[in-house]
């Protein structure tokens, strides 16, 4: 009993500095925003304009926050436009609470004190609002999209995740029979993301330890789910690299990530487990496109780098696991769609956006902050 009383307050401690999902309040949406203005950047890395995006997260009235990324990785702030919704005003304890489509082209964000997801097309000139939907659930936490499928991760109430065709206007439309449960109620849900190739969707658990996989079907809908348990305590971020291999942040202490590979047949399989990152509650994590590093932010104010081996094992960069220190509250991170940066969120202390280089041995040049975030900022995504 003792020892088991002892994992709880590590693990409380962990989603403390993680942040665990908030209740919401149900305030009225008002939102008066300045568009955000980007010149034409498409750039030769990529279809959609050079970006980096966030989430206000406030009660009065949700917004994006948009910073021009330029080509040597550098941001600067570009304003906000308003997503129509309402945000929680404080942690929302999870990633992926904005997305952008392959293409850049569609950005998609969460409100979660309205319980709706908004649409934005991404053009030259900046993000125009196209759609809001209620996102299937009670707070809406964490979104995926893959082709023309978006789903949607609720933590509020019964938890959940509901999916949704995204058509060519950017409305979006329930698909008959996706809204599948978690493993039980209150299971404190992280995050929700489609393998590379669509035919499964994960979610991380963090008050069971569970990783939950879900197959999908031609028609985009989710199937029943099987559950593993995690190789680390409160599993919480995780990516997909090349050949199926999830990295998976672990943040219950002392810290850790594991690496897994999933089969064709809907099976996670262990390759490497719960290597330590010797940093405070790994939350976030990120896989650079051609599989070779990963990344995971930590709430204790740093990022720890990986190496990824073509068997999917991981080993980490930088012996001490710092391979960036940056302040305490770090709260997300994302990668440009070339993986040549690496964008991080701090919220505690400053709100911020970090840049960083990534370099050839998966090291870290950082390439400096900008500021000008409210308070309760959440989420982030690059382009």
């Amino acid at each position: 009993m003792t020892k088991y009383l002892g994992f709880i307050a590590l693990a409380t401690v962990a989603l403390a500095a993680c942040e665990q999902n908030r209740g919401v309040t149900n305030p009225a949406a008002s939102a008066t925003s300045l568009q955000a203005q980007r010149g034409n950047q498409s750039g030769n890395d990529g279809d959609g304009p050079r970006a980096v995006y966030t989430l206000t997260n406030q009660v009065a009235g949700n917004a994006v926050a948009v910073f021009n990324r330029s080509a040597d990785g550098t941001i600067t702030a570009a304003g906000t436009i308003a997503t129509g919704g309402t945000g929680t005003g404080a942690g929302l304890g999870s990633e992926g609470a904005v997305a952008l489509s392959d293409d850049g082209r569609r950005l998609f964000a969460v409100n979660a004190g309205s319980n709706d997801v908004s649409v934005f097309d991404v053009g030259p000139a900046g993000l125009s609002l196209a759609s809001r939907t209620a996102s299937g659930g009670t707070l809406p936490i964490s979104l995926t999209v893959h082709g023309n499928v978006l789903y949607v991760l609720n933590a509020g109430g019964t938890d959940n995740i509901s999916g949704f065709t995204v058509g060519t206007t950017g409305t979006l439309t329930a698909i008959p029979g996706s809204t599948q449960l978690l493993s039980g109620p209150n299971v404190g849900p992280a995050q929700v993301s489609f393998s590379p190739d669509g035919r499964s969707l994960v979610v991380t658990e963090k008050n069971t330890n569970l990783v939950d996989v879900y197959a999908v079907d031609a028609n985009g809908a989710a199937g029943a789910r099987t559950s593993f348990t995690s190789a680390g305590g409160t599993p919480f971020g995780f990516a997909f690299g090349l050949h199926d291999v999830l990295l998976v942040s672990e943040a219950a202490a002392p810290g850790s990530a594991s690496s897994y590979a999933l089969g064709r047949d809907g099976q996670l399989r262990l390759a490497s487990g719960s290597v330590l990152t010797h940093q405070g509650a790994p939350c976030w994590a990120v896989v650079t496109n051609d599989g070779r590093f990963g990344f995971t932010g930590n709430g204790s104010g740093s990022v720890s780098g990986f190496s990824i081996a073509v068997d999917g094992s991981i080993s980490l960069i930088d012996p001490n696991g710092a391979s960036a220190l940056i302040a305490a509250g770090v709260n997300d991170i994302a990668l440009s769609n070339n993986s040549r940066y690496l964008y991080v969120l701090q919220t505690g202390g400053a709100q911020a956006i970090h840049a960083f280089r990534i370099e050839r041995d998966g090291r870290l040049t950082p390439l400096g902050p900008v500021g000008g975030l409210p308070s309760g900022t959440r989420g982030l995504a690059a382009f």
